[in-house]
């Protein structure tokens, strides 16, 4: 059986640098959001400690870590070598993004964000610092395993390059969360898209399905009994994955289906439940959640 060190030493790591204003800070959000331990700001000397901290067993859950570098020391450059030396040593070959973009483009984003650039200072103006900065980071550039040019890009087209590069092509971003609920109990405020199952057969009025809920067989057999409700349940289906698709297209990391009956017990828990295998057997990462199974069922 492998160690916890070992299937950590597995997992990517990724070192995040390149011009300020250039998008770092959005690419970690990316990184975060695909289940990867994150930390922006850190000097290059820890970039050591940091991979022995992730290799620890308490850090087992993420998929993976991406550090945000600070390189604005004058002996950054001769500290990252012989950081990237020293974990190379131990087998790790960390992933090296560079992120730029055009000099005039950086110089908007600054000015429209009113803050400082970290090379500014007396006798330095925001034009000189971004130059400055270039010609400082041109070796790591030379250097990077990955160079990702945002002068182009809104926030939403970096998301979607890196989720593409990291999950590949076919590859779902979106996570889906299912929620069955009761329009008596009220509606969820977090859905994207929601459906009313109160045309599907109702359980309730059978006196042996009423205690049960959706999750048993019998009250999915029932529901599903009739013609039209697999051809409702086929519809559905793929109009869910067609939405997801352009999800994908678009970068979302997180879509909510809500699917409601009148008390929440039966019909939406057993739609959710085959909405959610459905889209299991599609690769796409799926939660369940009953909001109102447990309570009282129904009268309608």
């Amino acid at each position: 059986m492998e160690s916890a060190e070992s299937v950590t030493a597995l997992k990517p790591i990724v070192l995040v640098t390149g011009l300020s204003g250039a998008g770092r800070s959005t690419a970690l959000h990316v990184f975060e959001d695909l289940r990867l331990f994150t930390a922006d700001g850190v000097p290059t000397v820890l970039i050591p400690d940091m991979i022995r901290l992730f290799r620890s067993p308490s850090m087992q859950h993420f998929r993976g870590m991406a550090i945000g570098l600070d390189l604005r020391g004058q002996d950054a450059r001769d500290i990252l070598e012989k950081s990237l030396h020293a974990v190379q040593k131990e087998g790790i070959s960390p992933l090296l993004l560079f992120l730029e973009a055009d000099g005039g483009v950086i110089i908007r984003r600054y000015a429209a964000t009113r803050r400082p650039h970290p090379l500014e200072q007396d006798g330095v103006g925001l034009e000189k610092a971004v130059a400055a900065e270039a010609e400082r980071l041109a070796f790591l550039r030379e250097k990077a395993d990955w160079i990702i040019d945002t002068t182009d890009y809104s926030v939403h087209d970096l998301r979607r390059r890196i989720q593409q590069h990291w999950k590949g092509e076919n590859a779902h971003s979106v996570r889906v969360n299912v929620v069955s609920f009761g329009f008596k109990y009220g509606m969820p405020q977090d859905a994207d898209m929601m459906f009313d199952l109160r045309c599907l057969p109702n359980p309730y009025f059978d006196e042996r399905l009423r205690p049960l809920s959706g999750l048993d067989r019998r009250v999915a057999g029932y529901v599903f009994a009739e013609p039209s409700s697999r051809e409702f349940r086929r519809r559905l289906i793929d109009f869910v994955c067609c939405a997801l698709e352009l999800c994908d297209a678009e970068g979302r990391y997180r879509c909510t289906v809500a699917l409601g009956c009148t008390g929440g017990r039966h019909r939406s828990v057993a739609v959710a439940e085959s909405l959610a295998q459905a889209l299991r057997s599609r690769e796409y990462a799926v939660a369940v959640e009953h909001r109102h199974m447990d309570r009282e069922g129904s009268k309608m």
